[in-house]
């Protein structure tokens, strides 16, 4: 048997698997030595824009969209160095908008975490809500036929400034560049249009796809159309150090960022597993059981048809209780009654994605959960709750066989793994 450390809450969880399981994390980039000067660096010499000091010139406002506390955006740094870097400009011409997209506003207290004492107090900032009409604008139709609607304070800034990070995705194929703007700073409608069954449900509509992919082009037609002026986007280790970061044009850098994270962060597999042991990268990633979704949407890719999936995520803010999620898991009886429900063209509820997902991944293997969630509240979500990753793995060894094969992503989706048969 060997150990292996995987990303649960804030401290991890020590496990042991047999010696012929698979390890599948991705290459382990270093921090970079001078964080704080590369960021400068990019902001002075950006790809496809000027300098950013040359972009806000005579801006009046001043729009930050910074990421939500679910996201481990390193903003309590960007921010501040962004802020130096445009020293010149008074701070009260900016505006940083927290992009939430559907989820719940979060706290000064939590602002605070984000962004540090001295921001919240020195700078307004704001959370978007995308369920408040008189908070939002209306700035164009895709050609899904989805109307476009953004927040209406980012819309009319004069100069519009967007941080993320960049990791494969399991809809959009990448995080970063145009999902900052949509759906982070979209309203409930476009939201709604751009989760679709349709959308979600589409081949091309998976982890590490560019091109060809329906939700990557929709996220970027709808941005284009209140273009941000310059995007600043890193790239984070397992320790959520910097590894590489990007800026300039929206499109242009975040291309270069996908293709750096593509290469260091896809694993092949020449065959598919029995077992998968998969998180969803720890502390903030793995806040919630809604959120989760994606580690095991990453382990599905490598799971057989009758295999099974064990999630390790902590869910430390529940299923979440906000929002439809658990709601909707409740309005049918197996996974397969859910996805026939979101298929039906009259449904439309926001958070039935994240449903949708779950009910796919659910169809093609079993799945077993260990977190800090009551029995009773995981197998109301259609999993299976567990007290021990050791004694599942061996239960699910007398079901498959001693030659069972074993695969263990202890970041989960910050490695996405893919079949190619040898």
């Amino acid at each position: 048997m060997k150990q292996v450390k995987l990303a649960y809450g804030k401290h991890g969880l020590m496990i042991e698997v047999p010696d012929e399981a698979v390890v599948i994390e991705p290459r382990n980039l270093p921090q970079l030595v001078d964080e704080k000067a590369k960021v400068l660096a990019v902001l002075r010499e950006p790809i496809g824009t000027p300098p950013l000091k040359e972009l806000v010139k005579n801006k009046e406002r001043i729009a930050i969209v910074i990421s939500d506390l679910t996201r481990p955006t390193p903003n309590h740094k960007l921010v501040p160095w962004i802020l130096e870097e445009l020293a010149e400009i008074p701070k009260d011409r900016f505006v940083i908008i927290n992009g939430t997209g559907s989820h719940r506003a979060n706290t000064r207290d939590e602002l605070i975490q984000m962004l540090g004492q001295e921001i919240v107090d020195t700078v307004k900032v704001i959370n978007h809500d995308a369920f408040d009409d008189g908070e939002l604008v209306k700035v164009g139709t895709n050609s899904y036929g989805s109307e476009v609607f953004f927040n209406k304070t980012y819309v009319e800034c004069d100069c519009k400034i967007v941080l993320g990070f960049i990791e494969p995705h399991f809809f959009a194929g990448f995080s970063g560049g145009p999902k900052a703007i949509n759906p982070g700073i979209a309203g409930i409608r476009t939201i709604l249009n751009f989760h679709n069954a349709r959308m979600i449900g589409h081949p091309n509509s998976t982890w590490g796809l560019i091109e060809g992919n329906i939700l990557q082009d929709a996220a970027t037609q709808n941005c284009l159309m209140a273009k941000p002026d310059f995007m600043l986007n890193v790239t984070l280790n397992d320790n959520k150090e910097i590894t590489n970061v990007f800026g300039g044009d929206v499109i242009k850098a975040h291309r270069v960022g996908c293709e750096f994270v593509k290469e260091h962060a896809m694993y092949a597999v020449d065959a598919s597993f029995d077992i998968v042991i998969t998180t969803n990268s720890g502390y903030p990633l793995d806040q919630n059981l809604y959120q989760t979704v994606k580690g095991m949407s990453a382990a599905a890719q490598i799971v057989r048809k009758g295999g099974s999936i064990i999630s390790v995520s902590e869910c430390s803010d529940g299923v979440p209780n906000h929002g439809n999620y658990a709601k909707i898991l409740q309005m049918r009886n197996t996974p397969q009654e859910l996805l026939d429900m979101i298929n039906d063209e009259s449904f439309s509820v926001f958070d039935q994605w994240q449903v949708q997902a779950q009910a796919m991944i659910q169809l093609k293997a079993d799945c077993y959960l260990y977190s800090m969630l009551d029995a009773d509240t995981v197998r109301k979500a259609m999993f299976i709750p567990i007290t021990s990753v050791e004694a599942t793995i061996t239960s699910l060894q007398q079901k498959y066989g001693k030659e069972a094969r074993i695969a263990v992503m202890p970041l989960g989706p910050l490695t996405i793994p893919y079949v190619v048969p040898k």
